[in-house]
């Protein structure tokens, strides 16, 4: 299996990834990091939720991780051999403990893959592919795949290890239905043999977290030796305490600030891109759109209509009037920075309103349509303002959105449970790798293929077979091809609406340093305080 090598793309923007060193040394007080979401739920097997995963990584080990120039590495396994094309043997790290003292073993890997792939959770794209995983002894399992897996070691990173005893005397056997509001132990409480210690979580206030002297990987630890992360959707709010100096870090910057902050000797700014697509999903499955003014049909099963909708957007002005600069216009889901990432596809469509008029004319609908429209308003940059753009520029080709906005962990829940039929969603590609993205949100759902987060209804047998095709493909160029053809598919059907590629500044004071990660998942083992 090849090294993993990525390099970040360029966006043309002037825009630079960095990170300042600094002689480690011991600072007092929790170093404290604000962003705008809350994490949906502790348990690490629940929500495929960028937020979530990041907060949840300080805590939680997979058996491979991302070193700081994003290339994949040893976590909790040492090394891997290749035993056939379907098994993998990995090693485990010996003398691990999970935080409560109990040793880390085989017997914690095969529960939880037996616990990740619940039909309760929704991260089992991470361990698609995986038909078995078995314990040989003590530290070493056998992953045993269903076909040849070139994906496998950067998926690794977010298979998250659980205590099997902690797990069995909690009675948390597996995630619990975030779908239906339930709950567990492992929902509010945390379990693992990472860098830091969840301490507390108080949901929209704070979550607390105190250094693990028993690191594995101690040598290489920060000097931030306790951290509190604080989730404020307020824009002005989490710039006055940027300001106050009551937060140290801000990993969302409001965008009509940077170029304040850019010139503010009190503050350093980091920017770079992020691998995360902003795109609009439609329901093309059900027979009518709920709440919608068509009944016995479903517009959105329509190309035209769907094609109509996508020319209807100026992503330009968007870029411009909503973004300040600060994005990059799409026309695919996989963002630069990310394998199979392909330029001309990711080339966005040019408005166009009076082609969409005529589509939609061809359709049926010269007069349009009415329809509801789910956004979140505390997730994405600008996502509340963004749907507002897109309500109106939607209305001048007659399609009438009706705009509700809501706090992300009811808008996941809702979107899971098949709620809406038209809504803002983004998909970053923490693995930074195609695949996974089109596996989640564009196989047929139900399959057994994935379809993890396919809340679309969408079902296209041909793009299914080269989502299938590029599952199992060993040969770089040949997968890249595949990928590229599936999101080349994409593009031409409209399935999806995509907007911009997100651009993430982050400030602090000045005598803090961090990597900027285009995964938009801050590490603090990158992170020092002098």
């Amino acid at each position: 299996m090849r090294r993993w090598r990525i390099a970040l793309a360029g966006i043309g923007l002037g825009l630079s990834v960095g990170w300042a060193t600094v002689q480690a040394q011991t600072a007092p007080g929790p170093l404290r990091w604000a962003a705008q979401n809350d994490v949906l739920t502790l348990d690490p097997h629940s929500q495929n939720h960028a937020t979530t995963l990041s907060l949840l990584q300080h805590c939680y080990e997979g058996l491979t991780r991302f070193d700081a120039k994003l290339q994949i590495e040893p976590a909790l396994a040492t090394g891997w051999t290749v035993m056939s094309p379907t098994q993998v043997r990995f090693q485990l790290r010996r003398g691990v403990k999970f935080h409560d003292g109990t040793p880390f073993s085989a017997d914690d890997v095969v529960f939880s893959f037996q616990r990740i792939t619940a039909p309760t959770g929704n991260l089992q794209s991470y361990v698609s592919g995986i038909q078995a995983v078995r314990k040989v002894d003590a530290h070493t399992v056998d992953l045993l795949l269903k076909a040849p897996n070139p994906a496998l070691l950067g998926n690794l990173t977010d298979f998250r290890i659980v205590s099997k005893a902690w797990a069995e005397k909690h009675r948390t056997l597996q995630p619990p239905d975030f779908r239906a509001k339930q709950e567990n132990h492992a929902s509010r409480n945390a379990m693992g043999t990472g860098p830091y210690k969840i301490t507390a979580w108080v949901p929209e206030q704070r979550l607390s977290l105190v250094q693990n002297p028993e690191w594995w990987d101690a040598k290489n630890a920060s000097n931030v030796t306790e951290a509190v992360y604080l989730p404020i959707k307020s824009d002005q709010t989490r710039m006055a305490a940027l300001m106050s100096g009551e937060v140290d870090l801000l990993t969302e910057v409001p965008l009509q600030d940077v170029a304040r902050l850019k010139a503010d000797a009190r503050l350093k700014l980091l920017m770079g891109n992020e691998v995360r697509a902003i795109f609009i999903g439609m329901d093309q499955g059900s027979p009518e759109i709920a709440g919608g003014s068509v009944k016995g049909a479903n517009p959105f099963k329509d190309r035209r209509v769907r094609e109509a909708m996508n020319l209807a957007i100026d992503r330009l002005a968007l870029q411009r009037a909503i973004m300040r600069g600060l994005s990059m216009p799409a026309g695919s889901l996989v963002s630069p920075g990310v394998d199979g990432h392909d330029a001309s596809v990711d080339a966005p469509l040019a408005a166009d309103p009076a082609r969409a008029k005529t589509l939609l004319a061809e359709a049926g609908y010269p007069q349009g349509f009415a329809v509801p429209f789910q956004c979140p308003n505390n997730r994405y940059v600008n996502d509340e303002e963004i749907c507002q753009a897109v309500v109106a520029m939607w209305a001048r080709i007659g399609v009438r959105a009706t705009l509700a906005t809501e706090g992300f962990s009811t808008f996941s829940a809702r979107v899971q449970q098949f709620a809406y039929p038209l809504y803002l969603f983004g998909w970053s590609a923490p693995t930074y790798d195609a695949f996974p993205t089109l596996q989640a949100l564009a196989r047929t759902r139900g399959t057994g293929a994935d379809g993890s987060f396919n809340y679309f209804r969408l079902s296209d047998p041909a793009l299914d077979a080269l989502i299938d095709a590029a599952a199992v493909e060993m040969d770089p160029a040949k997968r890249t091809r595949l990928m590229v053809d599936a999101q080349a598919r994409i593009k031409a059907e409209h399935y999806f609406i995509p907007l911009h590629h997100q651009v993430r500044p982050w400030a602090m004071k000045p005598n803090v340093s961090t990597l900027h990660r285009s995964n938009d998942r801050p590490e603090m083992r990158f992170t020092q305080r002098r």
